[in-house]
């Protein structure tokens, strides 16, 4: 079974939500996907070991799984290459948390191509076609999308601290959760 990027897409969502249990559908309406292809993405992530299943059908990401394929595997499985300036949503180091500790050039930053966006630069292709409108919807997953993309085609520098960022944002992510925390004790 091979990941696909939708896979990455619907991990990111539900860390950046939890304790929050989501249903197929609920969650493929968040992200502009199906119930069964956010289903089939689940699955997908429970065979590669970036998610666990549990009883019921409950499931959820293994957050250090997930930073670490996001760390050394992401740039590698789907790279971003820079495309032609046009308008669209901010990501990688044109979005925060790293907009406000890197200074980019006006232009410079890279977007996904989006009619309702708010900047211009050299776009890149999103994970996923949806993700561009489920980061709007959604500053938590945005957040974790830029990131993200800041691993995919930044350089050493932005990549470097995505990469701490990234963790501080798992990791903040995974101590708000109470399944966690009963684990931890």
């Amino acid at each position: 079974m091979e990941l696909k990027p939708q896979d990455l897409l619907v991990l990111l969502k539900v860390a950046a939500h939890l304790p929050r249990h989501w249903t197929y559908a609920a969650l493929g309406e968040a992200l502009s996907m199906s119930a069964s292809e956010t289903h089939a993405s689940v699955k997908r992530a429970v065979a590669a070991g970036l998610a666990v299943a549990g009883a019921r059908g409950e499931w959820s990401p293994v957050r250090p799984s997930l930073l670490e394929f996001a760390l050394h595997g992401v740039r590698y499985v789907w790279p971003a290459v820079p495309g032609p300036v046009k308008r669209g949503v901010p990501t990688a180091f044109g979005a925060e948390p790293l907009a406000s500790q890197l200074t980019a050039a006006a232009g410079e930053a890279p977007v996904w191509a989006h009619s309702t966006g708010s900047a211009k630069g050299p776009t890149v292709a999103p994970l996923y076609r949806t993700a561009p409108q489920a980061a709007l919807a959604d500053p938590a997953l945005h957040r974790l999308l830029a990131l993200v993309d800041a691993l995919r085609v930044g350089r050493v520098r932005e990549r470097q601290l995505a990469a701490q960022l990234l963790e501080a944002e798992l990791k903040h992510l995974h101590a708000q959760d109470p399944e966690a925390a009963d684990a931890r004790q």
